[in-house]
């Protein structure tokens, strides 16, 4: 793991060598997208998720989600079941990039959905970090992450996909999709799944893809209810 972050460090070096000005100019718009997340301290928001994998059947079920900048986040669902990152956090775009402790790397422009995007990648400086390796698709233009592909040592690389609409002042997304691959996910413990045909796997199935989809229909931002949602559990312990 260690020889692949010098790996990556040492072609940006080169590369910055040729394009000095590239690092800060990563560094500088890394920056103006946590400014725009930075404006959220708190936040409750209600929407539906659904679950799309091929072998499960799994109905749209609605959920609360909440949020206490930099990093706490949780999903509160009324049925259903969802596959997500441990933790839930990977989930959330703000607890990806406002907590971490990484180095910023450019890596160029691509295009998604016909649209030019800037990437960045992000390594972390910790060796105790769950993430091995996350790259951003930034919109220059909004200061918003568009999508994000993120390499972990414990469920492999999931995706995530963001569109966004009345709440992109905030950096706050309409619409997130959970890309992953069931061959390098775990089955979270006391979860089982039945196939259409009604029978049970012992496991999850083996390379099969799958995304999870949350449609956010309204966020309550910086009233402290994420707060109070995160002090009501403490105080049930």
């Amino acid at each position: 793991m260690m020889f692949r972050k010098f790996f990556f460090i040492g072609i940006a070096i080169v590369h910055l060598f040729i394009h000095p000005a590239i690092a800060q100019d990563a560094a500088a718009l890394l920056e103006q997208v946590k400014s725009k997340l930075n404006q959220v301290e708190d936040y409750q928001a209600n929407g539906t998720i659904k679950t799309d994998v091929v072998f499960m059947k799994v109905p749209v079920a609605p959920i609360e989600s909440f949020y206490v900048k930099p990093d706490r986040f949780k999903l509160k669902r009324s049925n259903g079941v969802s596959l997500l990152p441990k933790g839930e956090a990977g989930i959330n775009i703000s607890s990806l990039i406002l907590a971490g402790d990484y180095t910023v790397l450019d890596a160029g422009t691509t295009m998604l959905n016909k649209e030019k995007m800037s990437l960045v990648k992000l390594i972390p400086n910790g060796a105790e970090s769950g993430i091995i390796l996350t790259t951003l698709w930034i919109d220059a233009d909004k200061h918003v992450i568009r999508k994000s592909s993120t390499t972990t040592r414990e469920n492999g690389t999931f995706d995530l996909e963001m569109e966004y609409g009345k709440y992109v002042t905030w950096g706050l997304p309409d619409k997130v999709v959970f890309y992953f691959n069931t061959k390098d996910y775990k089955l979270p413990k006391g979860i089982t799944f039945e196939y259409d045909d009604g029978s049970k796997p012992l496991e999850l199935p083996k390379n099969k893809k799958g995304s999870v989809t949350i449609v956010y229909r309204s966020y309550q931002i910086n009233e402290g209810k994420g707060k109070i949602a995160f002090t009501e559990k403490k105080g049930k312990r």
